[in-house]
């Protein structure tokens, strides 16, 4: 841990971290003596920085620190809300392609996780990679049935190695999130624990297997949305083999056109495959880069995405799902007093900001964008836009909505690379409000009623005998709150009680400390007959010492 501490000193030293985020800013906060003093006594504030900009040298920092690193920029790049355009620009060309492993280690590899199947079940194995990550990389191989297929394998000895940077990760948001004063509203602490789990969760095949195959069920049969066939049986901890599936990569817009393909409608059905995710499923991918996302063109005129890497997979808490939904129809109907009542309901914003000023805030930003023409607005930068003047009422993140930032502006900024005329708004308004629909309207009490039938008619024979215990308990109840709100006007007059004791002892005490000062005053001791004055001077600030301790 020190020398791993000691080699991210060495490397932010080298790109001028200091220069990045300025020392001054820093010494304003609340930061440890030892802290103050080191950033003010480090010569390296005098050296000039490298010719870079302040946000390149960041990225280089993060790039050479490795793939923990890497992504937790990744991530930072999709905070626009918190990062300056520049930075966020620049931590998004962050690219985790590292050189692959030999081939032969890992046919080592997946051949000791196998064990006897490999050569039962496996009929070839390129040692060639077909793509390589920090993570793991991806092979091609063909089973005896005649089946193609991938097999991703996680580099050997990687593990130690990321669980070390997470945990330098954590201990470092810990000490910003109690030292700096501005950090504490980002919840970095939860954020950096919910990344490790994420991390973690890439490096265990089995988890990715389980979160494909139950992606692949929630779109089964779905013109949305392909996600290949998992390979169960040849699945390890290190070692995940998937169905090998064809397709044009999102990312190669020239090869999409060349093939014939509908833009329009492929826009249009990535957004829809995203709120379909969010709020029908709450089961969402949430690294969709144009290395995990390809689309089938068999039929271009019908053209459906095909999910790739699903290690990173989000959900929303009910009750922030419910949330986000009802601020996403309130933003569509302009209706700003609703949208500023469901930040307070949620906890978001502190109870002690006044609404209406916070409503009035809302209203001025969101005013000047929506008299665009629809098509021009831009719905994940809006959601920035808005987050970031939340921000100046000390709103506070929510680290279960990060992915879903992330996803949602990597979704729109597809959408608008496929067909610059998306408007989504289109699509997302009628989805949402359908969904509301479904989720509190009267068909979403019948359909409630509906689903918990059984349940009622089991209990309907028992409705005279539950109506008379639930009298009963109301009568106890009823009673027991009698009882207590006894026992407390009790209690408050045993505490008036003792407070009026409390309050006659000081008075007394303080008496006698004035008598002890008149009676043990030099002159009044002299004046006094054969020191009866002196003890009874002593024993008044005794006694009014006593009661003044007791009170």
């Amino acid at each position: 841990m020190k020398r791993r501490l000691l080699r991210i000193a060495r490397i932010a030293a080298r790109h001028r971290l200091d220069s990045v985020i300025p020392a001054d800013a820093l010494l304003e906060n609340e930061l440890p003596f030892a802290a103050r003093l080191l950033l003010k006594s480090w010569p390296g504030r005098w050296v000039p920085a490298r010719g870079d900009a302040p946000a390149v040298r960041l990225r280089l920092f993060f790039e050479e620190l490795g793939p923990v690193f890497i992504k937790f920029g990744q991530l930072l790049s999709t905070r626009r809300d918190l990062l300056p355009a520049e930075f966020a620009d620049e931590l998004a060309k962050l690219q985790d392609h590292v050189p692959p492993f030999p081939g032969a280690e890992a046919r080592t590899i997946v051949e000791a996780a196998l064990g006897d199947l490999f050569g039962a079940r496996i009929e070839r194995f390129d040692e060639e990679p077909l793509a390589s990550a920090s993570i793991a990389q991806v092979h091609g191989a063909v089973l005896g049935d005649g089946d193609e297929v991938v097999v991703k394998v996680v580099r050997p000895g990687l593990e130690q190695v990321i669980r070390d940077d997470l945990d330098v990760l954590i201990r470092l948001a810990a000490w910003i999130d109690r030292h700096i004063a501005a950090g504490r509203r980002l919840h970095l602490p939860e954020v950096a624990s919910d990344y490790a789990k994420v991390v973690l969760g890439e490096l265990d095949m089995v988890q990715e297997a389980a979160n494909t195959q139950q992606l692949r069920d929630n779109f089964a049969g779905s013109p949305l949305l392909y996600v290949p066939r998992v390979y169960h049986d040849l699945t390890r901890p290190n070692v995940l083999v998937l169905e090998r599936v064809g397709g044009v990569s999102i990312g190669d817009v020239a090869e999409l056109r060349a093939r014939g393909t509908n833009m329009e409608t492929l826009a249009y059905r990535g957004v829809e495959t995203f709120f379909t995710q969010v709020f029908v499923h709450n089961f969402f991918h949430a690294d969709m880069h144009p290395g995990n996302i390809f689309v089938d063109v068999e039929d271009p005129e019908n053209p459906r995405y095909i999910a790739l890497d699903c290690a990173i997979i989000g959900k929303l808490e009910k009750r922030d799902q419910d949330y986000l939904a009802r601020n996403l129809v309130a933003f569509f109907n302009r209706d700003y007093e609703r949208v500023a009542s469901l930040h307070f309901e949620s906890g978001w914003i502190p109870q002690r900001t006044e609404q209406r000023e916070f409503e009035q805030v809302i209203r001025e930003v969101c005013d000047p964008i929506f008299a665009k023409p629809l098509s021009e607005i831009s719905f994940g930068h809006f959601m920035v836009e808005l987050f970031r003047t939340a921000a100046r009422f000390d709103m506070e993140i929510q680290p279960q909505l990060v992915l879903l930032q992330k996803t949602l502006l990597y979704i729109e900024g597809l959408g608008r690379q496929l067909y610059p005329e998306l408007d989504l708004w289109r699509t997302a308004k009628p989805f949402m409000e359908g969904w509301m629909r479904e989720r509190v309207g009267p068909l979403a009490m019948l359909r409630g009623f509906a689903e918990r039938a059984p349940e009622i008619m089991e209990q309907l024979p028992r409705l005279p005998e539950l109506v008379l215990d639930t009298g009963r308990k109301l009568s106890s109840l009823e009673s027991t709150l009698r009882e207590q709100q006894a026992s407390v006007r009790q209690l408050e007059e045993s505490l008036a009680t003792l407070h009026r004791g409390r309050r006659r002892r000081r008075l007394s005490g303080a008496a006698l400390m004035a008598v002890a000062m008149v009676l043990l005053w030099e002159p009044a001791m002299q004046a006094s007959v054969e020191g009866l004055g002196a003890a009874a001077g002593l024993l008044s600030a005794a006694v009014g010492s006593y009661l003044l301790v007791k009170a």
